[in-house]
């Protein structure tokens, strides 16, 4: 078992946990037990299937898909690196997790064969919202430009806290106002390329919404991706705005 798994089933129930999985892949952990995952990336199925070409993988693979079973699973986009093609499929093979997917994930699930599963997966949109066990998940807008166009953001609100997950998305302060005010954690790109998030937007976003702590993520796994973590640090740290910089398998309590 490697090591994310290990923390994840040991984190004592009572306690809200978020783990990082590395690049946008978050785990929630719900006082009662539960698990919820947003865009696990866990293989190296990017360079396997675009090539070296910046893609591959230069964080280690600290959790394999059967290590864990979640209650559910959510793929914002259907990029790669968000619907992990080589880990989704060994993820819901336990007849029981949910798969939530924005609407065009739609053509991955085909032509992975996974119709099989279609109890299981839910195609998802800005405004929808579902309930899996203690966790309410409300899908918002998220701007990843003409090659995502269904992309969501997902607000998870578990035993009383709730946390943003952007999803890859651009600066959208327009849209942003309709954001809660009452946030636990923002969590959001800062890599700047393929239409996201660069070091400085994301903290224009925590300037308007205010959450509790802002956390980025979305850098350090491909070389073509970029994303300055201590850019970001030092911008925060000049708008008197908290922030955590998660390391990759490190796990907080809400």
């Amino acid at each position: 078992m490697l090591r994310l798994a290990q923390k994840v089933l040991t984190a004592p129930l009572g306690k809200t946990h978020l783990f990082s999985a590395g690049q946008a892949g978050f785990i929630l952990k719900s006082a009662a037990g539960e698990l919820l995952a947003i865009d696990l990336y866990l293989s190296e199925c990017v360079e396997r299937l675009e090539g070296n070409r910046g893609f591959r993988r230069l964080l280690p693979q600290i959790l394999l898909p059967d290590e864990l079973e979640f209650d559910a699973v959510i793929c914002t986009h259907p990029h790669l690196d968000h619907f992990d093609v080589d880990a989704v499929p060994a993820l819901i093979a336990n007849h029981r997790t949910k798969l939530l997917c924005s609407v065009d994930c739609e053509k991955l699930v085909q032509k992975l064969g996974l119709e099989y599963y279609n109890e299981q997966i839910t195609y998802v949109a800005p405004k929808d919202s579902v309930n899996v066990g203690s966790f309410r998940i409300d899908f918002v807008d998220c701007d990843h430009g003409t090659g995502a166009p269904d992309a969501v953001g997902v607000i998870v609100t578990v035993d009383g806290k709730k946390v943003y997950e952007a999803g890859d998305t651009c600066l959208r302060l327009d849209r942003a106002i309709s954001l809660p005010r009452d946030l636990d954690v923002l969590i959001g790109p800062i890599n700047g390329a393929y239409g996201n998030m660069n070091e400085e937007d994301l903290p224009q976003l925590a300037e308007l919404i205010r959450p509790r702590m802002t956390i980025p993520c979305h850098y350090g796994m491909f070389a073509s991706h970029h994303g300055d973590v201590g850019k970001f640090y030092d911008i925060m740290q000049e708008k008197n705005l908290s922030c955590y910089l998660m390391q990759q398998g490190e796990g907080i309590i809400l």
